[in-house]
This record gives C-alpha cells, sequence and structure tokens, in this order.
C-alpha cells in the first residue's frame, strides 16, 4: 500500500534529474572560458556562506517560478541526494534565515532510502523539540510501506497510533506548505508490556533465553559474579534443571549453597558460598521490584513482532510507564528481543526494505551504569542484525547519551534542536556540529535555533553514500498525537491474538519444582533411616529389657525355691521338736501310770 501523502515517485525522479541538469549547467557558466586556467576559488553557484541559507537564485542559475520550476543551486543537491526508488518520507527543506523566517520547499522532499534502514539511525533532541512526533511519523510511513515496526513507548505517548488524528486546521495548513496530503488515519497497533505488568499482552521470557549477561547487568553484578552466574547456568543446563523463572534460579543457587549441593558447588569452576549468597540476595531484591512476573512462561516468540495486516506493517507498542522508576530492567529486557531476534532471523543480505525497524525511545536508558560486557553485545547485535534485515533507531536527547561505537554503527540521523546552557553542552553542541558532513549551514548555530518539528537531517543514500545535509519541517503525525484512553487500549488488547496465546501464565515443572521433589526423596529417606535406626535401637531396648525381666524371673524363681526349702528344713524341724517333746510328756505319762507316782 502506498503512502498517498508521498510524492508522485515519477515526478519527484524527474525534478531531481531536472535539478542535478541545471546544476551542471550552472557549473558549466561559471567555469572561466579557458578551462581552468589562471582561475580563482569562489563559492559554487547557489551554494549559500557558511551560517546562511540558500540566497535566492539568480540568472545564472536558469531559476523560474511555480510548482513546476526546475531546482537550482544547494535545493537541486538535496532533491538529487534524497531521491530514491522507495522512501520512507519524512519532510520539506527549509530554505531562509535560521531563526527567522523560513520557507518549506515543497519539491525538494527529505526522507530515507528504505533500503538503507537497517544501517540503523539516531533521532536526537532536547525536551519539547518534537522528536517522539519524528518517530510517530516515521513509524507510520514505515507500516503504510508494508514495514512492522517494534516501539519502546516509555512515556505513554505513543498509544495514540491506534485512533485517526482529529481535524485540525493549523496541522492540514502546515502540513500543505510541506506538500504532505494530510489525513487522519489509524494504523494496526498491538500493545505489548512487560510480564502484564501495566496495559498489553505481557511478554515473558525464560531465564535460560534471558541469558547470564543480560542477567548480571540487570541485577548489578560484578565481572566476578557474573562469571559465578555464568558457572551457574551451566551447572543447571547440564543438570536438566529448567531455569524457567526467578524461583527456579533461587532454588539452584539455594541447593548449591546448603550441605548437599556444597559438593557441586566446588566441582563448577570455584564459585565461592560468599559470591552465590550474593548473588541470590541480588536476585531477590529484583523479585522484590516486580520482576518474578517478566520471567515464566508461556514465552514470548519474538517473531510475533514481524507481522503485517494487509498493506500495512503492525506497529507493536511496548508500553512501558508502569515501569519507567526501573530503567535498568526494561532496558535489559529489550536488549534481550534484539538479540533474541538476531538469534532466529535468517540472513537476508541487502533487501529493498527492512523485515522490521526498532524504535529504542529514551536509548539513554539502555546504557546507564552499563557493563563493558553488556556496551560490546549491544556493538555486536547493532552491527550484525542489520544483515538480518532489522534497523534499529535510537531516540534520545543528546547523541552523547549514547557510546561512541554504538554511533560508529548509525548511517541515518534527524538532529532536532540542541541546546548549549552549560559549558559541557557547550562542548556537546560542538562535537555534534562536526559529526555531520560537510554543509553551507553554520551548524552550530542552526542546531540551536530550530524550531518545534524542524531537525537537521542526513541519511545514507541508496549507494551507502551521506546525504547532503537537509534543514527539514518534519511531517505531522497523521494518527492522534495525544495517547489514547485506557478503554481503547483495553479494546485493542482484547482483540489481540496474542493476549489468548501469552495473556495467562503457566507455571510448568523446572528447576524449582525438581529440586523441592529431590529434598522431598532426600528427607523421605532420611526419615526412612531415622526410623529404621529408631527401630532397631527398640529392638535392642526391648531385648534387654526382655533378657532384664527373665534375669529378674530367674531370680525370683531361685529366691522362692530356697524360701521352700527353707520353709520344709523349718517345718520339719518344728515337727520333731513336736514329736520329741510329745514323745516325752508320753513315756511320762506311762511311767507315773506304771509305778503310780503322782504329778507334781
Amino acid at each position: 500500500m502506498s503512502d498517498a501523502s508521498t510524492p508522485d515517485l515519477a515526478a519527484l525522479r524527474a525534478a531531481a534529474a531536472a535539478a542535478q541538469k541545471a546544476l551542471e549547467d550552472a557549473e558549466r557558466a561559471a567555469a572561466p572560458a579557458d578551462g581552468g586556467a589562471g582561475e580563482t576559488e569562489a563559492p559554487a553557484a547557489g551554494v549559500p556562506d557558511v551560517g546562511q541559507a540558500p540566497p535566492p537564485a539568480t540568472a545564472a542559475d536558469a531559476a523560474t517560478t511555480g510548482d513546476d520550476a526546475p531546482l537550482t543551486g544547494y535545493a537541486a543537491e538535496v532533491a538529487a541526494g534524497y531521491a530514491a526508488e522507495a522512501t520512507l518520507p519524512l519532510g520539506a527543506l527549509l530554505e531562509g534565515e535560521p531563526g527567522g523566517e523560513a520557507t518549506p520547499n515543497p519539491q525538494v522532499q527529505v526522507g530515507f532510502a528504505l533500503s538503507m534502514l537497517n544501517r540503523h539511525g539516531l533521532v536526537a533532541g532536547a525536551t519539547g523539540t518534537g522528536k517522539t512526533k519524528t518517530l510517530q511519523g516515521m513509524a507510520e510511513g514505515l507500516s503504510l510501506a508494508g514495514v512492522p515496526v517494534f516501539l519502546a513507548d516509555v512515556k505513554g505517548d505513543l498509544s495514540g497510533l491506534a485512533l485517526p488524528g482529529p481535524d485540525n486546521p493549523k496541522v492540514a495548513e502546515r502540513a500543505a506548505s510541506i506538500g504532505q496530503d494530510w489525513r487522519p488515519t489509524q494504523y494496526p497497533v498491538e500493545f505489548y508490556s512487560l510480564g502484564g505488568i501495566g496495559k498489553g499482552v505481557p511478554i515473558r521470557t525464560t531465564v535460560t533465553d534471558f541469558g547470564p549477561l543480560l542477567m548480571s547487568k540487570v541485577l548489578g553484578l560484578n565481572e566476578t559474579q557474573e562469571s559465578s552466574l555464568t558457572l551457574i547456568f551451566h551447572w543447571a543446563d547440564k543438570k536438566g534443571l529448567a531455569l524457567l523463572d526467578l524461583k527456579d534460579l533461587q532454588s539452584v543457587i539455594a541447593y548449591l549453597t546448603s550441605d548437599e549441593g556444597k559438593g557441586e558447588l566446588k566441582g563448577i569452576g570455584g564459585v565461592s558460598a560468599a559470591t552465590a549468597g550474593v548473588i541470590l540476595r541480588e536476585i531477590v531484591g529484583l523479585e522484590g521490584q516486580g520482576a518474578d512476573a517478566f520471567f515464566g512462561e508461556p514465552a514470548f516468540s519474538t517473531s510475533d513482532l514481524i507481522a503485517t495486516r494487509g498493506d500495512l506493517g503492525v506497529l507493536s507498542v511496548l508500553e512501558l510507564p508502569a515501569v519507567q522508576d526501573r530503567p535498568q530492567l526494561f532496558s535489559t529486557f529489550l536488549m534481550w528481543l534484539l538479540a533474541d531476534l538476531f538469534q532466529d532471523l535468517p540472513e537476508v543480505g541487502d533487501a529493498d526494505k527492512p523485515k522490521l525497524v526498532f524504535f529504542f525511545d529514551e536509548a539513554h536508558l539502555l546504557f546507564t551504569d552499563a557493563s563493558k560486557d553488556f556496551l560490546q553485545q549491544v556493538v555486536q547485535t547493532v552491527r550484525l542484525i542489520r544483515s538480518k534485515g532489522v534497523g534499529v533507531f535510537f531516540v534520545t536527547q543528546s547523541p552523547k547519551d549514547v557510546p561512541s561505537d554504538v554511533l560508529a554503527q548509525l548511517g541515518n540521523r534527524v538532529q532536532h534542536a540542541l541546546r548549549a546552557f552549560t559549558p559541557d553542552d557547550a562542548t556537546a553542541l560542538r562535537a555534534a556540529a562536526r559529526t555531520f558532513p560537510t554543509s553551507p549551514y553554520d551548524l552550530e548555530r542552526l542546531l540551536q535555533e530550530l524550531g518545534t518539528g524542524e531537525a537537521v537531517v542526513t541519511v545514507l543514500t541508496e549507494k551507502g553514500a551521506p546525504s547532503p545535509v537537509a534543514w527539514t519541517r518534519v511531517r505531522a503525525p497523521q494518527a492522534s498525537m495525544d495517547p489514547a484512553g485506557d478503554a481503547e487500549i483495553d479494546r485493542v488488547v482484547a482483540a489481540s491474538p496474542g493476549q489468548a496465546r501469552y495473556g495467562t501464565a503457566v507455571d510448568a515443572e523446572s528447576a524449582f519444582e525438581l529440586l523441592q521433589a529431590k529434598a522431598q526423596e532426600q528427607e523421605a529417606a532420611r526419615a526412612a533411616a531415622e526410623g529404621s535406626a529408631t527401630a532397631a535401637q527398640d529392638e535392642r531396648e526391648l531385648a534387654k529389657e526382655r533378657a532384664r525381666l527373665e534375669k529378674d524371673a530367674a531370680t525370683r524363681e531361685r529366691a522362692e525355691a530356697r524360701h521352700k526349702e527353707q520353709a520344709a528344713r523349718d517345718r520339719n524341724r518344728v515337727v520333731g521338736s513336736l514329736a520329741k517333746t510329745a514323745g516325752t510328756v508320753l513315756v511320762r505319762e506311762l511311767t507315773r501310770s506304771l509305778f503310780g507316782t503322782r504329778k507334781r
């Protein structure tokens, strides 16, 4: 689907060819008759002095009036530099005095060659200069060109893409002045959120897919701790312990620092228990920030971001206002998305247009307190993902917010106004001005005097060369420039196929459950062993008690026998005594009876 607001391509080519021919004719007219002998250095025809806008055309420029007039001077050079087979329109060239009257030239359209958008870019400018609207307009143009877009919406300003812009006479007048056929337009939008915090389809990933390097950055670990975490990941992988969420990683570290796991800890490369304890505490702190919602299943498939509806590319908006106070977390998460795309996408080389374009708003948050290893990964990913057909644009307040190694990988640049209130600001301004290709502008002055919605632009042409620097009035977005309401976002999310696929979290069996089951088995075995030992001890005690009772019984039996024997002896002695006594009495009585003696 073609953008109704894009100038006719054939007409643009014809204008560029005419401009180039007029420029060549003007140069030939200005050349000395002797073919160069004795010529003196003079400004090229139509090129303004430094700090001045292109001057009015002269007779030598073959200038005419009207929309069909051939372009001359620097305008012709700009028109030729931005002509391409397929373009993403950005705006129109401004002519005039910086800080004063400036007139847009609708014949000179400034934009990006679609085939060069995978060379990445930068959109920079002070607060309030129009960066977000430029980003929104670029996203709209890409959608119309059938290119899917991913936008990190840190402040919640981009949700209006789901709604057509309201009719506004001032916007219509401004659009007409730069040759934009502005009309209210609604675009296909998908809203996403990190783990369901905020509004949008939840984006989750597993701890394993996130990886130890990005996890170390989000945890703020030093190099030693980072290498230790890498070894822990490796050990879990070898043991078949899936790390899906934070509690899985916690359980693995807790096991390795327990009595049962100390031997394992020593065997994975000398990770100290103290280091493991530090990592565990940092994970607990991260969990306290709500990050546990970001890790788990179902894991988001980044290929879902490469989607179209009809001829329009889908705009995937990651809503981040709910977590904007945790920049380190969401910036790392965004880098995971980019790294995951790099791993999954096939090589495409140089294509007519990109497969996907990323916009990182508030890009300085990506690099705040970033480790050396993390920066190296960013540079490597940005450098290599070009061949996968993915373009990356960093949106920030100043070019100095982005590391120089990353800036070196960027081929397209839209620079809104910069401010110089401090000596450091002035230094940054001069540095920014020096990084542009040579142009007739006094860029240090121009960059401070740009109005809202104006920018200094240079991009890569289809041949890979820098285009002429162009002072540009940027196109107005055709969708709503105000944030969408909660009801509208809820409606879009409810209708999204991603909500059915990713909306409900799943807690599958992983390291936590496996280690928990192992601990329960060990506890049961320990209990069984303790039970067996107790039973054996009880049996021993019972045997002792039985032996004691048998001994006591035998002792009692012996005592009773002795008692019986003694009683028998006593009884016999008594009986004998009685018998003896009775016999004596009987004899005495018989004697008395025989001899007649009497009792005494």
